[in-house]
C-alpha cells in the first residue's frame, strides 16, 4: 500500500521517548514467539473492536492483537490480554483537527495528507475544507504499556516491521459485504455456455410450488434442464429439507438448479451440482425465459415504471419515513441509529425492535459482563457476545450524544446542514449473523420477517443456559383438519413465532372511489398525463382477523378414514398466547407474469388487539377423530413404477438390519433404511444410505409420529438434555472429571470447542454433586419412563394486547426498496430510519408491515 509504504519509509518516530536499537529488541525478545504475520485468510480487524462500537476514530484508539488480529477499545482490551496472555499490540488512532486558516481566513490550498495511512472503513470526509486528518500508530506492550512509536523501520526486528507492515496493508474482513464485490468471488459455471434444457413444455407458476417427490414447499430450486422443482439440503442455509434436487441430479445428470424465491432482475442464487459450489449463469434469463420466469421485469410495477419512477410510490415513501415534517432528533439511551451497509435497513429495524423488549436487554446487556468475560478466544464469531455488543451499542447511549452547543451555534452561522447522527456500525454482527446463509450475506434487500425467524432461530441455538429471550415470541397453533367425506377430525399442534394475516381485498370500505381512480389512471397513462393522486385500499382490519379464522383447503389430503386421499379443509387457532405478539400482514404476491406486486393497503391496525375468541377449544363433544394411521410409503422401484406398502416399525426385517450394521454403519441409520425402502432387501437399503448418510439426523433413532413415538426401542430418544456420551467421552480423555465436562457441555449446547473454552474459562469449578446427581437421575428417568416428553415452552396468558412498535416498508417487493421502524418509548413514538432516530410526528401505523404487540397484564 503505497500510504503505508511511506509511512515506513520515513526516518525516526514521533513516540514518547527515543530508545537504542538494542533496548527496543531486548524489549520484544520475550514476545517475539507471539508475534505473526497475518497469512492468507486471516481476518485482520483494525476498524473496530470486538466488544464495542470504539474505532480509531473514538478518543481512547483502538488496540490490535498482533497474534489473534482481533481489536478492542481501550475499555476492552486489558480483558484480552487476561485472558490469552499475549502482551503486543498495535495502537491505531486518527486525529481530527481543525485546518490552519489563511491570512484572508480561509483555510490554506489544499495539499497531499502524507498523515493519513490507515485503511479505514470510516464515513470521515477526508476532503473536507475545514479538518485535517493525521494517523497514528504504535505497538504497546502490556502490562506495563510500554509504547514503541512507528514507523521504527531502522530499529525494529525485522518480523516485527513485516508483521506491522502487513496489518497495516489488511484489506477489510467485511470485503464480502461490501456492494459490488461479493458476486464477482463466484465463478461462472462451465455447464452454462451449453446447457442442455428440454421442450417438454413445462411453465413454471409464480408461486404455490412444491417438491417433486415430497410436500415440502420451502427451500426449493428450479432445475434449469427439465424444469424439476425439488428441494435442497446440501446448502449452506440448512434451512430444511430432504437433498431431492440433489438425488435428481445424481439420477439424470441435469448440472445447474437455481433457487425459486430469490430470482430478482440483478440475479439469482444459482447452484452447480457437478461443481458443488454456487456459480453464476450468464444467460440465466434465457434459461429461466424457458420455463415462462421473465427475470428481467420482475421489479416492474403495473404502468412499467420503477419505483424512482413512478409517482404513487414517491408518495409511500414520503409517508412512511414522514418526509416534510420537522422531525426532532433524538439523543441518549435507547435513541442509537445504525448505519445502513448498503440494502441492510431489514436487519436494522429488526433489531430496534428487539431490544426495545426488555427480556432481550435483561438477557444481554443484562448478562455483559458475564457473556464477555466468558465469550470463546474469537469473539467476533460468538453469536451472545455480538448480541451483547449490539444491544450495548444501541442501548448504552455511548453512540448517540447530542451535538456541542458551540458546534450547533457554528453550524448556523455557516448555515450548514443539520448535524447528522453517526449512529453504530453493524457490520460485524450482520457478518456473524449472516454467515453461511446465501440471501443474508449477500448486499440484496431482504425480507425483515424471514430475517426475524432467522434471528429467533439463532437465538434458540445459542441460548444462555437455561434463558432463553425468544420465549416471549413462541405460541402453540391448534390445526384442525376434518376430512370432507367422513367428517371425522385431527387435532394438531405446531410451534409458531408469528401471526401471518393475508389483506382481504375484497373487503376495501372504498371500493368506488379505487375504481375510479383505476380508470383515471389507465387514462392519464394512455394520454401520457400526470397520473392523479394515489388512492390506497382501505382494509378493515376486522376482515384481515376473519380471514385468518375461516377454513382453508389442504392440498392432497390423505384421509386416514379412507385410506386415501380426500378433500379436507383447515381452520387454525392458539392454543397458546404468547407474551409478545408479531403480527405480519402478507402484503406481497406474484402475478402470473412473475412481477412482484404488492398490496399498497390502508389497514386501521388496532392499538388495542383482543384476540381472546381465537383461543383453541380442541376435540368438541361429537366430533370423531381420524385415526391414528400414517400415509403409505412411496417407493419407486427399478421400472420407474410406483408401489405404496404401509410398513408397521415392528415389521422392519432385521436381518437386513444386521447386514447393513456389519459393514459398519449405525444401527438406526439401517433402521431408517431398511424401513424407508419397505423391506425391500439389504442392497436397495445400501443405496438409501448411501444418499443420506451426510445428513445430520442420519443415525438419530426412526420416529414415526403416526405410531406414537419412536420406533426404535433404542434409549437414547429419550437423552434430549444430556450431552453426547461419544463428547463427554473425548473431554474426559484430555483429563479433565466426566462432571466438569457434563456441565460445560450443557452451558454451551454440547459445542465442543465452546465447552472447552468454558472449561478453561471456570478455573475456580468445583464438582457439584447435587448438579451431577440430578443430572444422572434425570438421564435414567428419560431412559425407562415412557411418558411423553416436555413440550416447547410457552409464556400462556390473556389475549389481549397493545401495539409498541411497527416496521413498515416502502418499495414493490421485499427484493428492493427500504425499511423503518416506529417505536413507542417513554409515551411517544420515535422513528428508526438507519442512523437517524428522531421524535415521530405521524406514525403511519396503517402502512406496516410488521407489527409488534405486548400484552397487557390482566
Amino acid at each position: 500500500m503505497q500510504r503505508r509504504g511511506a509511512l515506513f519509509g520515513m526516518p525516526g518516530g514521533s513516540g514518547n521517548r527515543k530508545m537504542a536499537a538494542g533496548d527496543i529488541g531486548e524489549l520484544l525478545v520475550p514476545h517475539m514467539p507471539t508475534i505473526r504475520v497475518p497469512r492468507s485468510g486471516d481476518r485482520v480487524y483494525k476498524n473496530e473492536c470486538a466488544f464495542s462500537y470504539d474505532s480509531p476514530n473514538s478518543e481512547g484508539g483502538l488496540y490490535v492483537c498482533m497474534n489473534t488480529f482481533l481489536a478492542f477499545g481501550r475499555e476492552h482490551v486489558e480483558r484480552h490480554f487476561r485472558k490469552t496472555g499475549q502482551s503486543v499490540y498495535m495502537y491505531l488512532k486518527r486525529h481530527v483537527r481543525e485546518k490552519v486558516r489563511g491570512a484572508s481566513g480561509g483555510a490554506l490550498p489544499k495539499r497531499r495528507n502524507s498523515k493519513i495511512f490507515l485503511d479505514l472503513d470510516t464515513d470521515d470526509d477526508l476532503n473536507s475544507d475545514d479538518y485535517e486528518y493525521e494517523d497514528e500508530a504504535k505497538l504497546v506492550i502490556f502490562p506495563d504499556h510500554y509504547e514503541i512509536a512507528l514507523p521504527n523501520i531502522e530499529e525494529l526486528p525485522a518480523l516485527v516491521t513485516i508483521a506491522c507492515d502487513a496489518v497495516l496493508s489488511s484489506k477489510s474482513p467485511y470485503r464480502k459485504q461490501d456492494p459490488d464485490t461479493w458476486e464477482n468471488e463466484l465463478p461462472v459455471s462451465k455447464y452454462a455456455n451449453n446447457l442442455t434444457q428440454l421442450d417438454n413444455g413445462v411453465r413454471i407458476p409464480p408461486s404455490g410450488w412444491k417438491c417433486a417427490r415430497c410436500d415440502l414447499r420451502e427451500n426449493l430450486w428450479l432445475n434449469l434442464t427439465d424444469g424439476s422443482v425439488l428441494c435442497g439440503k446440501w446448502f449452506f442455509d440448512s434451512s430444511g429439507g430432504n437433498g431431492h434436487a440433489l438425488e435428481h441430479y445424481r439420477d439424470l445428470g441435469y448440472p445447474l438448479a437455481v433457487k425459486l424465491g430469490a430470482i430478482t432482475p440483478d440475479g439469482a442464487d444459482v447452484y452447480s451440482f457437478p461443481e458443488e459450489e454456487p456459480v453464476l449463469d450468464p444467460h440465466l434469463a434465457k434459461h429461466l425465459a424457458h420455463f415462462g420466469i421473465d427475470m428481467l421485469h420482475m421489479h416492474g410495477t403495473e404502468n412499467g415504471l420503477q419505483d424512482n419512477d413512478s409517482q404513487p410510490r414517491i408518495s409511500e415513501w414520503e409517508v412512511i419515513q414522514e418526509t416534510g415534517t420537522k422531525l426532532k432528533p433524538m439523543y441518549g439511551p435507547g435513541y442509537t441509529g445504525l448505519k445502513n451497509l448498503g440494502n441492510s435497513c431489514y436487519l436494522s429495524s429488526v433489531m430496534q425492535a428487539i431490544f426495545s423488549i426488555p427480556e432481550f436487554q435483561r438477557a444481554y446487556v443484562g448478562n455483559l459482563p458475564r457473556i464477555f468475560d466468558y465469550s470463546p478466544l474469537d469473539p467476533t464469531q460468538d453469536f451472545n457476545t455480538q448480541m451483547t455488543k449490539l444491544g450495548h451499542g444501541l442501548l448504552s447511549g455511548q453512540y448517540s450524544k447530542p451535538p456541542m452547543k458551540s458546534e450547533l451555534i457554528e453550524q448556523v452561522m455557516k448555515e450548514e446542514h443539520k448535524p447528522q447522527q453517526n449512529g453504530i456500525s453493524p457490520r460485524m454482527f450482520k457478518a456473524f449473523v449472516s454467515k453461511s446463509h446465501p440471501e443474508f450475506s449477500s448486499n440484496r434487500q431482504q425480507d425483515a420477517q424471514e430475517f426475524f425467524l432467522h434471528l429467533v432461530n439463532l437465538v434458540e441455538r445459542n441460548r444462555i443456559g437455561s434463558e432463553n429471550p425468544s420465549d416471549v415470541f413462541r405460541f402453540l397453533v391448534e390445526e384442525r383438519i376434518q376430512c370432507c367425506q367422513t367428517r371425522k377430525v385431527r387435532y394438531t399442534e405446531r410451534v409458531d413465532y408469528l401471526m401471518q394475516l393475508p389483506v382481504a381485498m375484497e373487503a376495501a370500505t372504498n371500493k368506488d372511489e379505487l375504481i375510479a381512480y383505476e380508470l383515471t389512471r389507465r387514462e392519464a397513462e394512455a394520454n401520457r398525463r400526470p397520473l392523479p393522486e394515489l388512492v390506497r385500499a382501505k382494509i378493515p382490519f376486522s376482515a384481515c382477523l376473519q380471514a385468518f379464522s375461516e377454513p382453508e383447503n389442504v392440498d392432497d389430503f390423505w384421509s386416514s378414514a379412507l385410506q386415501a386421499k380426500s378433500a379436507g379443509v383447515k381452520t387454525s387457532r392458539f392454543a397458546s398466547f404468547p407474551e409478545y405478539l408479531v403480527v405480519q400482514i402478507k402484503k406481497f404476491t406474484f402475478g402470473l407474469d412473475w412481477v412482484p406486486k404488492k398490496f399498497d393497503v390502508s389497514i386501521d391496525m388496532p392499538d388495542l388487539l383482543d384476540i381472546n375468541h381465537l383461543r383453541a377449544r380442541g376435540l368438541q363433544p361429537g366430533e370423531e377423530e381420524l385415526p391414528d394411521i400414517s400415509p403409505p410409503v412411496v417407493i419407486p422401484d427399478s421400472k420407474d413404477r410406483l408401489m405404496n406398502q404401509l410398513i408397521d416399525p415392528s415389521d422392519i426385517d432385521e436381518s437386513s438390519v444386521m447386514q447393513l450394521a456389519e459393514m459398519g454403519f449405525p444401527l438406526e441409520a439401517c433402521r431408517k433404511a431398511v424401513y424407508f425402502t419397505g423391506n425391500m432387501g439389504a442392497e436397495v437399503a445400501f443405496n438409501w444410505i448411501i444418499v443420506h448418510m451426510e445428513e445430520p439426523d442420519f443415525a438419530e433413532p426412526l420416529t414415526m409420529p403416526g405410531y406414537g413415538g419412536a420406533a426404535s426401542a433404542g434409549a437414547s430418544a429419550g437423552l434430549d438434555n444430556q450431552p453426547p456420551e461419544e463428547t463427554v467421552a473425548l473431554i474426559t480423555s484430555m483429563g479433565f472429571h466426566r462432571n466438569q465436562a457434563l456441565q460445560a457441555l450443557r452451558a454451551t449446547n454440547s459445542n465442543l470447542e465452546r465447552a472447552l473454552d468454558w472449561i478453561f474459562s471456570h478455573p475456580e469449578f468445583e464438582e457439584d454433586s447435587d448438579f451431577v446427581i440430578e443430572m444422572e437421575n434425570n438421564a435414567n428417568a428419560n431412559i425407562i419412563s415412557e411418558a411423553k416428553p416436555e413440550g416447547p415452552r410457552v409464556k400462556d396468558g390473556s389475549g389481549m394486547y397493545e401495539l409498541f412498535a411497527f416496521i413498515s416498508h416502502m418499495g414493490t417487493s421485499t427484493m428492493s426498496g427500504h425499511y423503518v421502524c416506529h417505536i413507542k418509548k417513554e409515551g411517544r413514538w420515535v422513528i428508526y430510519n438507519d442512523h437517524k432516530v428522531c421524535a415521530s410526528e405521524r406514525p403511519p401505523k396503517d402502512l406496516g408491515y410488521m407489527y409488534f404487540y405486548r400484552r397487557i397484564p390482566s
